[in-house]
């Protein structure tokens, strides 16, 4: 498994900026040419410009790199990671009264990362939504993505 998902990442890098690929596990990620402060700052920007709060910034990178030596890892997966979450009012109200359940699905998130073995290559993304009322959230986070990576 963990060479399958070597292999989709070198992939990844290998595309252009204008090119999704759709992992398997449900997740849409696009390869930008950018430094990573300019593509989170996107990010926020997208997600704040649509008149969303960023609850929370995790730094899953940072503390993959500081506990590598705790758990035995001799590895290095990302230079630099972090999941933006955030959530909407009015978009999670509407997916509830549909379905109750969709509350599994909130916050919603933004990754951006760098693979350490490939600097200067940004992927940006996020995980797909279920069939349904939740394509709506998924349009949305494809947007917020498409314009913080600068993707027409």
């Amino acid at each position: 498994m963990r060479n399958l998902i070597v292999a989709v990442a070198l992939f990844a890098a290998a595309i252009p900026a204008t090119g999704a690929i759709a992992q398997s596990g449900g997740v849409t990620t696009y390869p930008v040419q950018a430094e990573f402060d300019d593509l989170t700052f996107g990010v926020e920007t997208a997600i704040v410009g649509r008149g969303y709060v960023v609850d929370h910034i995790s730094h899953v990178g940072e503390m993959l790199n500081r506990t590598a030596g705790d758990v035995g890892a001799a590895v290095q997966i990302y230079s630099q990671a972090d999941i933006y979450l955030f959530c909407s009012a009015v978009l999670s109200r509407k997916m509830m009264e549909v379905d109750t359940n969709n509350l599994a699905h909130c916050p919603y998130s933004v990754f951006v990362y760098e693979l350490a073995n490939l600097p200067g290559t940004i992927h940006v993304g996020y995980r797909h939504m279920p069939e349904g009322a939740m394509q709506e959230v998924q349009e949305l986070l494809d947007a917020i993505v498409k314009e913080a990576a600068g993707i027409d």
